[in-house]
């Protein structure tokens, strides 16, 4: 009973990693006052070139690398379209994550069934070894831990920097702002750039470290989980480290379901981090006022400067 409460609460943990990933780098996104639906593409594109980067190589953090090289520049490409061009956000994302399935189904037909080395949990000596926690606190892949260090330091950096400052700034009044003098244009590339690093890790974790394998479409909508996440936990960081767990949790329930031969059909099981979704985001959307308080006044805004 011990081991399967501590295995399920590592895989909780696992399955909840990209969706960290990318919750975050959206959230940086969103508080910029840019929305950027294009995360599942981003995601998927970030977990092929990562596949394929470690496949090529053999190097872990090649692929890491990859993953969020290719999230970047696929982040830039619409970071060009609604921030220069001043095209419709909504659409645009919509229009990358199209792209990105398809960019992500083309490139990676060659990768279909092949395997890599997954990415090995660490081992610290006498810490991992203690009874219990030793393997829950101590027993993960780096890329855990590292998902946990960067929605510490965006608390850090929303609620104590000055740049975090600058940027919920210019989410909140961009006019304000550059007519304070900050380059709201640059701070907001900035932030969409961030948040495709992180959307191309998160897609990169799934292919490199929960399932060593490429398949396509392998996020499964985790991109619009991510999304909702971020209203989810209303647009605060530690919030989604509690939403990406718990989706996680979700996820853990289907499959110790669905090992224990409960007779429920494996689609319905499949169906529940997004049911969950769904009854999260209606509850949430009851109460309007709190929405508007803490979303960025200027969120999905596009700004051209006044001369």
């Amino acid at each position: 009973m011990t081991e399967l409460l501590i295995a399920s609460i590592m895989t909780m943990m696992t399955a909840a990693t990209p969706l960290i990933f990318a919750a975050t780098g959206e959230l940086i996104c969103e508080k910029s006052g840019v929305l950027n639906l294009g995360v599942e593409g981003m995601m998927l594109i970030g977990a092929v070139f990562g596949f394929a980067a470690v496949t090529l190589t053999g190097e872990p953090l090649l692929g890491v690398v990859a993953g969020m090289a290719s999230g970047l520049i696929a982040s830039l490409i619409f970071g060009f379209l609604t921030l220069t061009l001043l095209s419709n956000q909504v659409a645009t994302g919509l229009a990358l994550t199209i792209f990105g399935t398809g960019l992500s189904a083309l490139f990676g037909l060659e990768y279909v069934g092949k395997t890599i080395e997954q990415i090995k949990a660490i081992h610290i000596p006498f810490l991992t070894d203690l009874p219990l926690v030793g393997r829950i606190l101590f027993g993960h892949d780096p890329l855990v831990y590292l998902a946990i260090a960067i929605l510490i330091l965006t608390a850090w950096f929303l609620g104590r920097s000055r740049w975090g400052m600058i940027l919920r700034a210019v989410g909140d009044s961009d006019h304000s702002a550059h007519a304070i003098g900050y380059p709201v244009i640059a701070i907001r590339y900035a932030a969409v750039a961030f948040g495709g690093a992180m959307a191309g890790l998160g897609g990169a974790y799934l292919s490199l470290a929960y399932t060593p394998l490429w398949a396509e479409n392998m996020t499964a909508g985790r991109g619009w989980i991510a999304l909702a996440l971020v209203v989810f936990a209303s647009w605060r960081p530690t919030r989604v480290l509690f939403g990406a767990i718990l989706f996680g949790g979700i996820t853990i329930l289907q499959l110790n379901a669905q090992a224990a031969g409960l007779g429920i059909p494996a689609s319905y099981m499949s169906m529940l981090p997004y049911i969950a979704t769904i009854v999260v985001l209606v509850l949430i959307s009851r109460d309007s006022t709190r929405i508007r308080l803490n979303a960025p006044a200027c969120l999905g805004r596009s700004f051209r400067a006044e001369r």
